[in-house]
Formats: C-alpha cells, structure tokens, sequence
C-alpha cells in the first residue's frame, strides 16, 4: 500500500496543513493552562503577554505538532478510519507530514524558550510524550492505558502546572498541583471516548486502544469511571480547603454529567461523540471552577 496517490500536487495548500493540525483538539491545552493562570493568583492583566504566548504555545503550536506527529505515524490506520484525511487522502503528499511535524516541534521549542525555564521545560517534556505516544520505538498508542495517559497529561495537567508556574508560582502548591493530576486522570476518559471512533483501524493495524482491548461496552463505562471519581475527589478538596461555592459548582456539572453518561452507556459507540460535545464542556466549566477557588484564596 502506497502512503498517497499519485496524482497530487507537489506542495501541501494551507487548508490541508490547518486540517493536519486539528483546531478542534487545541482546546483542550488551551483551556488547562488558563485555567493555571487563573489558579496562580496573580491578576492577568500584569502579564498579558505571557498568558497570550502561552495559550499560543499550548494549542496553535504544541497540540498542532501532537496532531501532525500522529497523524503521520498512523497514516495507514487512518487509510482504513478516515481515508480523506490530509495524509492518506493525498492532500499532504510525500514525506511533507513528517517534515512539517519537525519543523513544528522546532518552532514550538523555540516559543516555550521565550516563556522562561518553566514554560520550555514543560514545552519539552510535552513534545517528547507527543512523539513517544505516535512514533516508534515507543508508540504509546499501542496500550491504550499507556498512551491515553500521556495525552492527558500534555493536555491537562502540564498546561495547568505551566499557567501557574509562568504566572510567578515559581513551584506550583498541593492544591494546583492536587486539581492539575485529578483532572488528567479524568482527560483519561475523554481520551477513551475519542478512540471509540477509531476500533476497526485499531483492530486490523493491531492498535490496543481501550475500545479494542476491552470491547465497547467495557471501554465506556471504565471511560466514565475515569472521568466521574477525579471529579467526586476535587468536590471533596474543595470543601476540605475551605470553597463551598466551587464544590456546588462541581456538584452540579457533574450531576448533569451523570446523567449524560447513563444515556452514553445505553449505545457508546454510536453517542461517544455526543458525549464528547455535551459532557465535555461540562467537565472543562468545572476545573475553572475549581481554578477559581484556589486563585482567589491565594
């Protein structure tokens, strides 16, 4: 099998390499390191240009690379799940996915370097688990457990740590530290769901994603399971430290959570997207809440 067609043009347009880096997913990273922004303490208008530089960094330009990154290791996969996809489609021809996810990496590296030690350190360790999770040897993706840790922790937590650490926390306190590790462990879930769309590549290219591994019906309700208890668990930091407002806030995005996830479980492969669209935002309204709270008591 041949990674494209043959009759393409030569060069990728822009409207292929924008469709390569998934604008969609940068919400996620985007979203964290506001919310460690928030949970530092420190007014954001004292330092609009870092928070910008990081938002920038965090979605346009390290989750762009994780994208670009995966789809060129899983060019065959996606012949198979979503064969009109830039790489396999042809729209980005030849080694040109490979090219632009190092030329990527290299600018994002460069952008990390300008938000200090923290901010490139974090730029770093983002990037080597962006290329572990897709690229051999390591390929992360080949164990669901594995690998939908990894992305969770680039997506969430790291950006939260980062928001925090850049906007003067220098080390980041149990409580930051305490809802940046809950939440990723939730984004665990989010990453189960978001595979569900992919089983019959994952099945035939020997992908071990959780809803290839477990079965469908399995794969949901430990997806839940990831996403629910984390969010139970900050509920009861909150109100050990002292945030009643929060932990109501919490309480009730993840009661409605709730009882999107019984309508998931009843057909989980065919509503995993809509769960994606509708519980998501739910789960992300609570960890600004919880940023919230522990920024405004600082």
């Amino acid at each position: 099998m041949t990674d494209t067609p043959q009759n393409v043009s030569a060069l990728p347009r822009p409207s292929a390499i924008l469709e390569l880096f998934k604008p969609i997913t940068w919400f996620a990273s985007m979203w964290a390191y506001a919310c460690g922004v928030v949970s530092a303490g420190r007014p954001i208008f004292e330092a609009p240009g870092l928070v910008i530089l990081g938002i920038v960094l965090c979605g346009p330009l390290v989750c762009a690379t994780s994208q670009a990154v995966n789809d060129w290791f899983d060019r065959h996969v996606d012949a198979i799940n979503e064969p009109m996809r830039p790489i396999p489609s042809g729209r980005i021809p030849g080694n040109w996915g490979l090219y632009i996810a190092i030329g990527w990496t290299i600018v994002s590296l460069g952008v990390g370097w300008l938000l200090g030690d923290w901010g490139f350190y974090a730029t770093c360790v983002g990037l080597a688990l962006a290329w572990a999770y897709s690229a051999p040897p390591f390929r992360l993706k080949r164990n669901g457990w594995y690998g939908n840790s990894a992305v969770a922790v680039c997506y969430e937590g790291l950006p939260w740590i980062t928001g925090a650490a850049v906007m003067g926390a220098a080390m980041p306190d149990a409580k930051i530290l305490a809802f940046a590790a809950l939440y990723s462990v939730g984004a665990h879930g989010i990453m189960t769901l978001n595979d569900f769309k992919s089983i019959e590549g994952d099945l035939k290219m020997g992908i071990g994603s959780l809803p290839a591994r477990l079965g469908v019906a399995r794969a949901a309700k430990v997806a839940c399971a990831f996403m629910a208890l984390p969010q139970a668990a900050a509920i009861l930091l909150l109100l050990y430290w002292g945030h009643p407002f929060a932990a109501i806030a919490v309480i009730a995005a993840l009661g409605i959570q709730l009882l999107l996830m019984m309508r998931l479980l009843a057909a989980p492969a065919a509503r995993a997207p809509w769960y994606n669209a509708t519980g998501t935002g739910l789960y992300v309204l609570g960890m600004m809440a919880c940023a919230i709270a522990i920024g405004a008591s600082d």
